[in-house]
């Protein structure tokens, strides 16, 4: 018989129904454990009769069925239990657990908890899928598996408890794998322990992307804790990087040239291994050390200004050409790779001394660079070290990548920079697991485990080998080899340190405070920033919270260098180191996310509160509409518009308009200009042009004279205003006094105006002068 599986995403029974696998989709239907739980609390009702009598012999005519053998179990105890789950349900404590957490349970256990067991099969591997595109099982979580281990239960009390809350409100749920639950159907009151979207830096490529933008949320340098990381897939990325590996060929073959001087031994390099490569390899083209010095320093000078901004003016041009670097990059091979011998001068020494110190106020990874140029490729969503290979060529990196269509497509692929001379422990690389736990997004809130343990690889550290066994310290790989029995004795055989004895073991090298003075903050501050950098890009819910494991290498000077940040840190209790410090981590867990909920003083074990941010407060959106309001100005005047009753009230909107005055004819002008000296006055019938309009505004008082005013004497309580006058030309009248009388506005106020009129004097004419 087949079964359909549905695709529908889990949701948690929030409406009292049943509660479907995370994985399946399926609802528990009639199993052969639903059967006899289902007899247990038929005994349970009853309260008086046995559960062997219940499930005793089949009725006639049915064929006898192997059901699961349960134990007797005490009336008492069964009562408890129903007591416990009613108390469980009235406080909201019911939880559930899916994956490998034992401790988890019995520290829920503990402080009342009812655990909702989900029955479902496991589905295959290549079925899931990640939010990043990549199976889920590689792209946010390095949980191994195989290390499942089922809490026993002898009494088969967890299982009745179980199945009396199956159609209860899940209000507590730990899973392993991020899209178990869908985030959207979760109630305000329900917790879970992993945010949406953390694939922004729990992988190699969203950490890689994201540490660029630090600059924009703290002054410090991405460079002094995360080894330079480029993404493949994207071309100018990838333009980048081969630009970064040849000046980083340079530059080692600049410290090359001065350790071979002064006959230091790079750490991880044998002298035998050389001479046998120097026999089997052959010079194919001679080797100008000169010119390889030359261009090596020619390409720090270009880095260099660089960084000062004085390489503005000048063209985009390369410092060498392709068939320059070929040939660089093959002798470069040739002395560093194949142990090719060159004889040295005081000259040369000088020149590269003197660039590398200058190098090394602005590159603060030149001392873990090493000469090798060695760099770690790695798949951008997979953990546990799968699909990661180390490579020295230039092409066997990009036909690395180029071969995997898929990844390229997705951009998944990462080329980082390795670390040629981290710190050893008895001549063996290792590399430090720390745990940190997120509790709010907004504001930010971190703490930091004060625990930790390292994890040795199998082999001596040796860079004349590419093999993972040696490069690569991850539990998941290294379990399966057998130790080198020319690795130290003093590493035990399963490959891990407490960090008690590492600390012991620094004390006995004279470095013991470097602990808590240089890696403990140094972890804390790349954690921090990491954290900042993709802070936007997180969905901040309450109620959520989530246990990360970020991975360390140690410098030479203890300067700790962030590799990776994991979500889902493995908890398997593979080490005795492992299986005291995971159940730690776990039981910590619990206390900062439920106990310090219920009281803010309560013990929170190893955990250290590093980063709380200032609550930001997040405006609401208002879409693209935006409105921009304002208030009007008035006038702080009070005075309202002077009006004549003989004029008309004009339009304020439109201006006045000025026509031009035409001239008057010469025979009228000196017939008037007769009658003016003789006394006559001038007959009705003569027409006169008309009046040019006089510009009136709502502020003046205008009039119609030909006259000149020198003084208008108002009251006190109004202001001045402008008289807009127009004179006649050549027009004389006589003289004249007339008075104005008051005159009364709309608004019951009387304006008196006392106006002082002279007319001019006519202008003397020939006429005028001989009739006198």
């Amino acid at each position: 018989m087949k079964t359909t599986k549905s695709k529908q995403p889990f949701h948690l029974a929030t409406d009292r129904r049943y509660t479907t696998c995370p994985d399946s989709g399926e609802t528990e239907r009639l199993s052969k454990d639903q059967k006899v739980t289902a007899f247990i609390q038929k005994y349970t009702q009853d309260e008086g009769k046995g559960l062997q009598a219940t499930a005793g012999t089949p009725p006639e005519g049915k064929v006898p069925r192997s059901f699961v053998s349960l134990p007797v179990l005490n009336p008492e105890r069964l009562k408890t239990a129903r007591a416990q789950v009613d108390k469980a349900v009235r406080m909201h404590k019911v939880f559930s657990v899916q994956g490998p957490y034992p401790v988890i349970r019995r520290a829920l256990r503990a402080r009342g908890w009812v655990e909702q067991r989900l029955h479902c099969p496991k589905p295959p591997v290549h079925h899931r899928h990640s939010e990043e595109g990549s199976p889920k099982d590689s792209a946010d979580s390095d949980q191994d598996d195989d290390n499942v281990n089922k809490e026993p239960d002898p009494d088969g009390i967890y299982d009745i408890m179980s199945r009396l809350v199956r159609n209860e409100m899940v209000y507590f749920y730990w899973t392993m794998r991020r899209d178990a639950v869908n985030p959207n159907s979760l109630q305000k009151e329900q917790i879970i322990n992993h945010f949406t979207k953390a694939g922004s830096f729990t992988t190699k490529s969203g950490l890689c992307v994201n540490l660029r933008k630090l600059h924009w949320f703290d002054a410090a340098d991405p460079d002094t804790f995360f080894p330079r990381c480029y993404r493949l897939a994207a071309q100018d990325e990838k333009h980048s990087f081969i630009e970064d590996y040849r000046r980083t060929a340079c530059t080692s073959f600049l410290k090359y040239i001065v350790e071979s001087e002064e006959g230091v031994q790079t750490e991880g390099t044998s002298h035998n291994t050389r001479a046998a490569r120097k026999q089997s390899k052959q010079r194919s083209r001679p080797m100008d050390l000169s010119k390889m010095i030359t261009s090596a320093l020619k390409v720090c000078q270009e880095f260099l200004e660089s960084l000062e901004h004085r390489d503005i003016d000048r063209n985009l041009e390369t410092p060498l050409t392709e068939e320059q670097w070929e040939e660089f990059i093959h002798s470069y091979q040739l002395v560093v790779h194949g142990g090719e011998k060159i004889e040295n001068s005081d000259i040369f020494v000088h020149c590269c001394k003197a660039m590398l110190e200058r190098l090394v106020e602005v590159s603060p990874q030149l001392d873990i660079d090493g000469i090798h140029n060695i760099w770690i490729i790695k798949p951008g969503a997979m953990s546990r070290g799968r699909g990661i290979k180390c490579a020295k060529h230039l092409d066997q990196i990009l036909q690395l990548v180029d071969g995997d269509s898929t990844l390229i497509k997705e951009s998944k692929w990462v080329v980082q920079k390795y670390m040629e001379r981290p710190l050893l422990v008895h001549g063996t690389k290792f590399d430090l697991r720390q745990w940190f736990l997120v509790t709010d997004w907004n504001p930010l809130t971190v703490w930091f485990y004060k625990k930790c343990y390292m994890r040795f690889s199998t082999q001596p550290y040796s860079l004349n080998t590419m093999d993972n066994s040696v490069h690569l310290c991850n539990n998941s790989i290294q379990k399966h080899l057998i130790p080198s029995q020319q690795r130290h004795h003093g590493i035990p055989a399963d490959n891990m340190w407490s960090d008690d004895q590492f600390r012991t073991f620094l004390c006995s090298q004279g470095r013991g405070a470097q602990w808590k003075t240089m890696v403990v903050p140094g972890m804390k501050k790349a954690v921090i920033h990491a954290l900042q950098t993709t802070q936007d890009l997180m969905d901040s819910r309450k109620n959520t919270f989530e246990l990360y494991g970020a991975d360390f290498m140690l410098g030479h000077d203890l300067r700790p260098w962030l590799i990776e940040l994991n979500a889902s840190p493995t908890m398997a209790h593979s080490t005795p180191v492992t299986a005291r410090l995971c159940s730690a981590v776990q039981e910590d867990t619990i206390r900062v996310v439920l106990d310090r909920r219920a009281d803010r003083t309560a013990n929170t074990g190893d955990f250290q509160l590093i980063y709380k941010q200032a609550a930001v407060d997040v405006p609401q959106y208002v879409g693209v509409n935006l409105l921009v309001e304002g208030t009007q100005i008035r006038s702080p005047c009070t005075l309202p518009p002077l009006s004549h009753p003989g004029l008309k009230r004009r339009s304020r909107e439109k201006e006045p308009v000025v026509e031009k005055v035409k001239p008057l004819p010469k025979m009228l002008l000196k017939n008037q200009s007769k009658n003016i000296s003789s006394g006559i006055s001038t007959p009705s019938r003569t027409i006169l042009p008309p009046d040019p309009p006089v510009p009136v505004t709502n502020k003046g008082f205008p009039v119609q004279l030909p006259m000149t005013v020198r003084t208008i004497q108002l009251p006190v309580n109004i202001q001045p205003r402008s008289v807009f006058l127009w004179k006649r030309k050549r027009v004389v009248q006589k003289v004249c006094s007339q008075k104005f009388q008051p005159c009364t506005l709309k608004n019951g106020r009387v304006l008196s105006l006392s106006l002082e009129i002279i007319p001019k004097q006519p202008r003397q004419t020939a006429t005028s002068s001989s009739s006198a």
